[in-house]
């Protein structure tokens, strides 16, 4: 890619360590970021919107997508299909957008075997206590389901090794200023900062004659 491309993201959490919530607030406060939208082949549910929550598609489509090497990465979740089309993440960061793919640790590695240059984050709870309550107080499911997702969370944990930045959001103002830092920073390489004040610097190294 060019110095003048965008940067890839991929973003991996156990569920209940706050993920979705630092990325919209990311979003909010950067214009330069956007989000992968996944195509999926469950069923679209009351107030999703196709092409904005996911792109809904069929199994054949999806297959189809696959078998054709156009999928960064995918996985079948409780008999449904999830995959990032690697065509519009290309096209994203062709246009200068950095791009966050939100996906687990399975579909992290599958997408730096492609990508090697992607930027991988993990975002971690403070402790399995703060999870917990995090997962219960969304009111949502039972205690064997909470029980079942803890222990999917401690699987996704295992694997923090492999990404490239570690967030810990115990307190969520500042996991999100560390999330931007991470994004600046890449920001402020020589060679993006060449790109961005070309002619700053071809006035700053003229000789004056």
């Amino acid at each position: 890619m060019s110095n003048t491309s965008g940067a890839l993201y991929v973003l991996s959490a156990p569920s209940g360590a706050g993920k979705t919530s630092l990325v919209k607030a990311l979003l909010a406060q950067d214009k330069e970021v956007c989000v992968s939208v996944s195509h999926t082949t469950r069923s679209i549910r009351d107030g999703e919107q196709d092409g904005v929550d996911y792109n809904f598609v069929s199994q054949q489509d999806f297959t189809y997508i696959v078998e054709q090497q156009q999928m960064l990465e995918h996985a079948t979740v409780f008999e449904n299909s999830y995959g990032t089309s690697r065509k519009w993440v290309e096209s994203s960061l062709a246009d200068g957008k950095d791009v966050i793919l939100e996906i687990d640790w399975q579909g992290r590695n599958q997408v730096l075997a492609i990508f090697p240059q992607a930027i991988a984050i993990t975002i971690l709870p403070p402790s399995q206590q703060a999870l917990q309550l995090r997962l219960k107080g969304r009111g949502t499911d039972s205690d064997e389901i909470i029980a079942k997702r803890m222990a999917k969370a401690h699987r996704e944990i295992s694997h923090y090794a492999d990404s490239h930045f570690l967030v810990i959001n115990d307190h969520f103002d500042h996991a999100l200023a560390d999330l931007q830092c991470i994004f600046r920073s890449r920001r402020l390489k020589t060679p993006q900062q060449a790109h961005n004040n070309h002619q700053l610097l071809l006035e700053l190294l003229s000789t004056g004659d």
